[in-house]
């Protein structure tokens, strides 16, 4: 049977039928405007906090600046709920992986993404991935730790290379995860439908998916019993695509369409804090 949630946050992932919708920001703005909108939970993107500090994803060089930000989010007035996403954990060390855990906690973090994709396509042994989980999990109990397998997205969990055994390798993975005392899983990548239903059916836990333009849209996800729909970089993305169609229209000569915040809208975000 599913584990009983223990937090708030946690339960958000437990209700049939609708699934935590999980906008990813990139700075204090981001996530203060959209927790201004009444997302009731927002989580970090490590593109786009890596790409804002000029600094490459997926090599564990942004723990500082996702700390900062956690701690640049404390306090405010409209409550809500932080995940983090913390790469690998920004280390090979289960402990320093912990302490991280332990400082993201104590800057008031609800959950933390931790991923078992390393920066040079390959998987991380699920023994040392399994590890991390289990050392998280004995520093901060209450801490909802996400444990993502990145199986398809390096082709492994559907049959293709790197020497993957196709869905077998991602339910393997998962299950270590699992056992290990993940609070929910992730596997970005994963879209089509029968094979969601089939991997939701090996689970005991939420399964987070990652929202694609080109896949099932949110209610079809909630139908098929997923717990959580993470957008990932795509609103960074689409940020920046945004500044750069405005920035070409104004080049030449063309009206600009849609709403922008004001001056004193972005200035208010300045002072919202967690």
């Amino acid at each position: 049977m599913p584990p009983h949630p223990t937090t708030a946050f946690a339960a958000l992932h437990h209700t049939p039928g609708s699934p935590l919708l999980l906008p990813n920001a990139w700075d204090h703005a981001s996530a203060a405007a959209l927790a201004a909108r009444g997302f009731a939970a927002v989580g970090t993107t490590s593109l786009g906090v890596a790409a804002a500090a000029g600094l490459p994803d997926g090599h564990a060089a942004t723990r500082d600046a996702s700390l900062a930000l956690a701690r640049s989010l404390t306090l405010t007035t409209a409550p809500f709920h932080l995940s983090v996403d913390a790469e690998n954990g920004f280390s090979d060390d289960p402990e320093e992986v912990a302490g991280t855990a332990r400082a993201l906690a104590a800057a008031g973090v609800a959950g933390i993404n931790l991923e078992d994709g390393r920066a040079d396509g390959t998987l991380a042994p699920v023994e040392l991935h399994a590890a991390k989980i289990a050392a998280v999990k004995a520093a901060v109990p209450d801490l909802f730790v996400n444990a993502r397998t990145d199986t398809h997205w390096l082709r492994d969990g559907d049959g293709g290379g790197h020497g993957g055994t196709g869905p077998r390798e991602t339910i393997r993975r998962l299950d270590a995860y699992r056992q290990a005392g993940a609070d929910g899983v992730f596997v970005p990548g994963l879209s089509d439908p029968s094979r969601i239903t089939a991997l939701l059916a090996a689970l005991d836990v939420p399964l987070n998916i990652l929202y694609a333009p080109t896949g099932p849209p949110v209610p079809a996800l909630a139908d098929l019993g997923v717990g959580r729909v993470s957008l990932g970089s795509l609103l960074y993305r689409r940020a920046l695509g945004a500044a750069l169609e405005t920035a070409d229209l104004i080049r030449a000569g063309r009206p600009l369409e849609g709403a922008a915040p004001t001056y004193d809208d972005v200035q208010a975000l300045t002072t919202y804090r967690r």
